[in-house]
């Protein structure tokens, strides 16, 4: 006979979450600790202590895939960088935001998103009442393509599987994609960011794994080149559509 391993931490926590969801479904109004209503109401997930045993091992596997693109020579961008750039951010957050590759300042950096764009994005995040401790953030692509050129299909091929295990690791609610490139990968489509942009989509880890929703939106870049009321407003509205998903309020924006 043999003798089975112990559940671990994250298989505890799912346990007692879904004992209490179908206690709550089948009229349960209180616990030892008070009625349900009164617990608190923020979100706990994204403000989970760095020293709970689920986030460090959390952060453990995410930082060994980070020593492994800082290594990694899977196709010719390895011999132009200066820095990989593998993503940072929560091990545990709800919200997760793909961009298609590193620019020079986050090459120079090792840090994605810290350019003009990253500062855009980084507005875009605080609008929606978050930080982007909250919330993580990488790209399709671990290492800047010379010129800033549009990733090629080999690229995408020989790097997407470090974003998937990313993915897989952190357990997001809702992924954003930034851009085309982005949302084209993780949905294995050829359809237009202007077609995929205002609604849910589904995003399957692999094939057995429950979907993860996905909002496709804007790049910062395109923003930055067509600052128009129209743009804004676009990326605004799927912005909110993800409040929405994620049962957060919706800030009032500064016109």
């Amino acid at each position: 006979m043999t003798k089975s391993n112990p559940p671990n931490a994250k298989q505890i926590l799912r346990t007692v979450q879904g004992q209490l969801e179908c206690d709550q479904l089948l009229g349960a109004r209180w616990l030892p600790i008070g009625p349900l209503s009164d617990l608190p109401q923020e979100d706990l997930r994204m403000n989970t202590p760095l020293d709970d045993p689920i986030i460090k091992q959390k952060r453990q596997q995410l930082d060994a895939i980070a020593q492994q693109v800082q290594k990694c020579t899977g196709c010719p961008l390895h011999q132009s960088r200066n820095h990989g750039v593998p993503g940072e951010g929560n091990p545990n957050a709800r919200l997760v935001f793909i961009g298609e590759a590193p620019g020079a300042e986050e090459d120079a950096q090792g840090h994605p998103f810290v350019g003009r764009a990253g500062k855009l994005l980084t507005n875009i995040i605080q609008a929606m009442g978050l930080t982007r401790e909250q919330v993580f953030i990488g790209n399709i692509l671990k290492c800047r393509p010379p010129d800033n050129r549009d990733p090629s299909p080999t690229e995408i091929a020989a790097c997407s599987d470090y974003l998937y295990q990313q993915l897989e690791i952190i357990e997001p609610e809702i992924i954003v994609t930034l851009g085309a490139y982005a949302a084209r990968t993780l949905l294995d489509t050829k359809d237009p960011i202007g077609r995929l942009r205002g609604r849910i989509h589904q995003y399957f880890p692999h094939p057995l794994a429950e979907p993860i929703k996905l909002v496709a939106t804007y790049h910062p870049a395109y923003l930055l080149r067509n600052y128009t009321h129209d743009a804004r407003k676009r990326v605004w509205e799927d912005m909110q559509m993800v409040l929405r998903e994620l049962g957060l309020p919706i800030p009032q924006k500064n016109k």
